[in-house]
């Protein structure tokens, strides 16, 4: 199969350029087109000569993915449903607010966790996004943002799958996302969340990225998170908290613990305890996330009542926590909602 030339990192486009003996200022050019300027074809590639054009359009794959559906929120939240080459289905997200604009970026087709509350797994894991695959979803998001008053500004890796679990192609992504080269977004404006690999959390630490960590935390103790999360047993609560405690040490960054409110499961008294003696001398904060009914899980949303009692309890134990504005839920704008919905009627 022909290879996409998002694949490819700085690197392995200028050591291609080096092969073919064509000028390596031409990689400069040709980033400036596909990223900053977001062209969907050599063609348009106004300052490249027509023989390099013709050589990439022979080695080379660059083109838009198909859009399956598109669903605008009330609120301005904007879910695509890509269609890949092999017909395998991903999704992305625009989230415009107030003070930025964020594109929520899927990473697996599918995915093999199976937390008990998210669409995402509910249609199986399929396989990796390759880099290209991810940073395609962007230029789309990208494209899209420029019918709102803010810039695109963030990205959350908080979309279909896994990213840790494809940890390579994540990396690889994220580079080109980084680069000034590429989208030029700060790497402290990308955030990257995951279930709890405890391995790729280590192995994260070592990157020397200064990315934002959120962790899929969703529970307060190993009988609790067992209940929604399969992953914690083969990385255990303990084990996971750990691993954070190392990750802060190493980077110096603080983590972001996401945690979904569901009616007496994760919002109740016992929890705020356990949290607070699990955090002690932890830099973090906790996003509570008010669940967003998925028809195949019997739980339920808490009232507002309940949860700023909840989180009010949290800020009293030492714990800093803010309740996340639910976004695009007229849309199905939750992880893998779309998708499902889209598999079951087909």
């Amino acid at each position: 199969m022909t290879p996409d030339i998002r694949d490819l990192s700085w690197e392995e486009l200028t050591a291609y350029l080096k092969s073919a003996r064509i000028e390596p200022f031409r990689a400069q050019q040709i980033w400036q087109w596909i990223y900053p300027k977001g062209v969907w074809n050599f063609d348009g590639m106004g300052n490249l000569p027509k023989d390099l054009k013709e050589r990439l359009k022979k080695d080379f794959l660059l083109g838009p993915f198909a859009v399956d559906h598109k669903v605008v929120s009330e609120d301005g939240t904007t879910k695509f449903l890509f269609d890949l080459h092999d017909h395998e289905k991903i999704e992305s997200v625009l989230i415009p607010t107030a003070t930025r604009t964020t594109a929520c970026i899927s990473t697996q087709a599918g995915c093999k966790f199976g937390c008990k509350f998210c669409a995402s797994g509910l249609g199986g894991w399929k396989r990796h996004l390759s880099c290209a695959e991810i940073v395609t979803q962007l230029l789309h998001v990208k494209e899209e943002s420029l019918k709102h008053p803010r810039p695109l500004s963030n990205i959350v890796f908080m979309g279909t799958g896994e990213p840790l679990d494809n940890f390579d192609n994540l990396m690889k992504a994220i580079r080109i996302i980084n680069s000034d080269k590429g989208f030029n977004i700060g790497a402290r404006h990308i955030t990257i969340s995951t279930v709890g690999v405890v391995p790729r959390i280590k192995e994260l630490a070592g990157q020397g990225l200064q990315v934002e960590l959120a962790v899929s935390l969703h529970g307060y103790d190993n009988p609790s998170r067992n209940v929604l999360m399969p992953v914690n047993r083969k990385y255990p609560f303990d084990e996971l908290i750990a691993a954070c405690r190392e990750y802060v040490r190493l980077t110096k960054r603080q983590i972001t613990f996401e945690y979904i409110l569901i009616k007496g499961v994760t919002c109740t008294p016992n929890a705020v305890e356990s949290l607070k003696k699990a955090f002690k001398g932890l830099i973090c904060k906790m996003n509570l996330i008010p669940y967003n009914p998925v028809s195949e899980f019997g739980h339920q949303t808490p009232t507002r009542q309940e949860m700023l009692a909840f989180r009010d309890s949290l800020e009293d134990s030492g714990i800093h926590a803010t309740i996340r504005t639910p976004r695009g839920k007229d849309v199905n704008a939750a992880c893998g909602q779309l998708r499902h919905q889209r598999q079951n009627q087909n």
